[in-house]
């Protein structure tokens, strides 16, 4: 065999060998394997030509190529703080926080130069705002209400640059040394005004209870009267009863009990007791036993 054959063959060989280096090349060019937490942004001539997804990916080699690989991972701003003045004219310092993620890097990557940046100039201009809508009380008060309404409002704000805000929080809302020292002291006043009202208000119960308590006594005491009252008139009721079913002898005989009655009760005594009677007592004892004896008694 020639040196001339061998030469061509030679040739061939390294032609085959580097046609499919390329063709492996260009295999691998067009294969583009994307992580679960990226998405890829592939342009075709300087445009934007698609995004690739999580996952295996072709692109036309030499063609195409991936411009932009974006993270769509919740990321988060740093911690900013900015001052803003309340309703009521009170500089207070906010202390928010964002997070967010982006959802369609095709805007992000042609809208916006600086998202993180972008978004926190957002986010301070929203909460400037909103701050000077209430005071002082209800920013305090009300921080979850505070908190949805500027997540809501940066969402719409951002919303062109396809980034998704997850979460907004604000840490912490500061006061001057002057503002606090003024609400100290008013929340004293308050303490000791509610002090005030408290004691107050017991005595008032007190009085009222006193109050109470004699209305009752009264009560009962004009009860007990009227019971004896009542029973009172009940006896005259049956005596007069008797003396109109019996005549006068009834009366008589109730005047002749109670005198008797009366001599009983002299007796029990110790007997150094002197006792001065009409002239005419005897008579009027001995008619008594009389008439107790004419009855059976």
């Amino acid at each position: 065999m020639s040196e001339e054959l061998l030469l061509s063959l030679l040739t061939q060989n390294i032609i085959y060998i580097l046609g499919a280096i390329f063709l492996m090349i260009l295999i691998f060019k067009g294969i583009r394997i994307v992580p679960q937490s990226e998405k890829y942004v592939v342009e075709r001539f300087g445009r934007l030509h698609a995004v690739l997804g999580p996952g295996i990916n072709f692109i036309v080699p030499l063609l195409d190529a991936v411009a932009h690989k974006v993270s769509i991972l919740e990321r988060q701003l740093p911690n900013a703080s900015q001052d803003a003045i309340t309703k009521d004219n009170v500089l207070v310092q906010i202390d928010t926080s964002v997070f967010y993620r982006i959802l369609e890097p095709e805007k992000t990557v042609y809208r916006i130069r600086d998202v993180d940046g972008a978004i926190a100039t957002t986010v301070a201009g929203i909460v400037r705002a909103e701050i000077g809508k209430m005071d002082l009380d209800e920013v305090q008060s009300n921080r979850s209400q505070l908190i949805g309404q500027i997540q809501h409002l940066v969402e719409s704000a951002v919303d062109d640059w396809g980034i998704e805000v997850t979460r907004a929080e604000i840490l912490d809302v500061n006061l001057d040394q002057a503002t606090r020292d003024a609400m100290l002291q008013q929340l004293n006043a308050e303490r000791a005004r509610r002090a005030q009202v408290t004691e107050a208000e017991g005595q008032k119960r007190a009085v009222e209870l006193n109050a109470d308590a004699e209305l009752y006594a009264a009560e009962q005491i004009a009860k007990a009267r009227r019971i004896q009252a009542d029973a009172e008139a009940y006896a005259t009721q049956v005596v007069a009863k008797a003396i109109s079913d019996h005549g006068i002898e009834a009366a008589q005989y109730q005047v002749a009990l109670k005198q008797v009655e009366a001599l009983n009760a002299l007796g029990a005594g110790e007997g150094k007791q002197t006792i001065l009677v009409p002239a005419n007592a005897i008579e009027a004892f001995g008619n008594a036993f009389n008439m107790l004896k004419g009855s059976g008694k």
